[in-house]
């Protein structure tokens, strides 16, 4: 494998970095080209370190980075709430060393099968210019996204411009205790130029001035295999937006957190963003209302190694005086490092919804919180699930291509209301687990394959009396 690799050229590195020879120095500046360099899924590890402080006045630095297998051919399967999915693919995310991404594939899941194109350059001509394309192929449609722009790639940087396209033409489900009981037809066609303009990191904080335009527009149909399925009413959207981010530069760096074996880097500070749109019907939309997005975040450290990250998003629409299709989602995660292999984790996060679109579920099951249950189990306005782990971390690395971890685990939630397409909620349920982590030591796709058993305690004979799920996800 590795006489195969292309390893990492040094001009697809120095695209990353963040100063050039002639900078005045600044250790703060090499933390946060650190940080980039590690977000690239094509390293396993990078470090900047100052070697000389020169007679001259100058500095002189070293770049290191470990390079990890990129190319990735073969079959995968996962399974999660009951359900199998399964993809054949060609990837490789460091193509001949560039770091451009390169990927065709066919994948199978509970909704649909798919063949996939994409293609994605973070570096277009060695500028911080971005392309991203894909073209997919579904078995009830097809899917096709456009990306190009120049990020905020920084916190210092001064401005960002993005032009987006979608055009998405498939089937859309309800469901009901896990069960699929209605489908529809459903295209999306959204355009988005998003801009943005700051002074850059000013006192350890940046602040960006947003501004765009969207258009959103989402038709819906009959389905020939489910024509009595109650159908969505058509909307279109078009309006210029306005906001304001904030966010603060302040990080740790860990390890055998949310990952094995891996330098982590976990955001300590406050961040806000908040926009505000004005859908007009004499730009074409379908009602006058207005837009409104805000997010958040906040890390606190409590000291001997305990940590706690709590987040939101609030996402609406103001029309004719009510908040339509509004979705509240809080999230808090608490960390507790007990030793150098042992951390206790708990999350808990809740949804709050109010006057839901009729092509949007909220939903709780085993794909997205209670791994003892069937995805998609439960439906309703407003959800809660709390999560405790006690994770180990060891240095087994067989072969030298995986490391290895473990988590016993227990998870309750419940979801509150009635959603009109959906069975009554049944209330709490809770469930406890053990799981085995495969942290890749080697490649850079896919961070851990989580292998969990979870025996769901609030069983009735449409539940399994136990539930294995395999999935690869971003963190431990």
């Amino acid at each position: 494998m590795n006489a195969l690799h292309v390893d990492t050229h040094v001009t697809t590195i120095r695209q990353h970095l963040l100063f050039k020879e002639g900078d005045l120095f600044s250790r703060r500046v090499l933390d946060e080209t650190e940080r980039l360099l590690r977000e690239q899924r094509y390293l396993g590890e990078a470090s900047i370190r100052t070697l000389h402080y020169n007679d001259d006045n100058t500095v002189d630095v070293l770049v290191r980075v470990r390079d990890v297998w990129t190319m990735s051919p073969g079959i995968s399967f996962g399974r999660k709430g009951g359900e199998n999915s399964t993809k054949f693919a060609f990837e490789d995310t460091n193509f001949l060393g560039l770091g451009k991404t390169i990927s065709v594939g066919r994948s199978q899941n509970v909704d649909r099968s798919a063949w996939r194109l994409g293609y994605v350059d973070p570096h277009v001509l060695g500028s911080w210019w971005r392309l991203s394309a894909a073209h997919s192929t579904l078995s009830d449609g097809s899917d096709d996204q456009l990306s190009f722009g120049r990020p905020f790639y920084s916190l210092d940087s001064r401005w960002c411009a993005e032009l987006n396209a979608i055009d998405t033409d498939a089937t859309l489900p309800r469901y009901s205790l896990g069960k699929e009981t209605e489908r529809f037809g459903a295209r999306v066609r959204a355009i988005g130029f998003d801009g943005g303009i700051s002074r850059g990191l000013v006192d350890g904080r940046a602040i960006r001035y947003l501004f765009g335009l969207r258009y959103d527009k989402r038709s819906f149909s009959t389905d020939p295999s489910d024509p009595t399925a109650l159908i969505p009413s058509d909307r279109n959207y078009v309006y210029p937006y306005v906001g304001v981010q904030w966010i603060e530069d302040a990080y740790i760096t860990t390890r055998n957190l949310n990952q094995i074996g891996r330098t982590e880097d976990v955001h300590l500070g406050r961040s806000l963003t908040m926009t505000a749109g004005w859908a007009s019907s004499a730009l074409g939309s379908t009602s006058n209302a207005f837009m409104l997005r805000t997010d958040g975040e906040a890390g606190f450290d409590l000291g001997n190694e305990q940590y706690l990250i709590g987040s939101f998003e609030l996402k609406s629409r103001v029309e004719a005086g009510d908040l339509r299709n509004a979705q509240l989602e809080a999230d808090g995660q608490y960390y507790k490092r007990q030793s150098k292999h042992r951390v206790f984790f708990a999350r808990l996060a809740a949804t709050w919804a109010s006057y839901l679109d009729e092509d949007t579920q909220l939903l709780l099951g085993g794909d997205n919180g209670l791994r003892g249950y069937p995805l998609r189990y439960q439906a309703g306005t407003s959800s809660a699930v709390l999560a405790l782990e006690q994770r180990f971390y060891t240095n087994w690395q067989p072969l030298k291509l995986v490391n290895v971890g473990a988590a016993v685990f227990a998870d309750a939630g419940r979801m509150w209301g009635r959603d009109r397409f959906a069975a009554v909620p049944k209330g709490w349920l809770t469930d406890v687990g053990v799981g085995l982590r495969l942290g890749s030591a080697r490649s850079g796709l896919g961070n851990i394959l989580h292998i969990d058993i979870a025996i769901p305690l609030d069983r009735t004979d449409d539940i399994d009396a136990m539930q294995l799920t395999i999935e690869t996800k971003k963190s431990f």
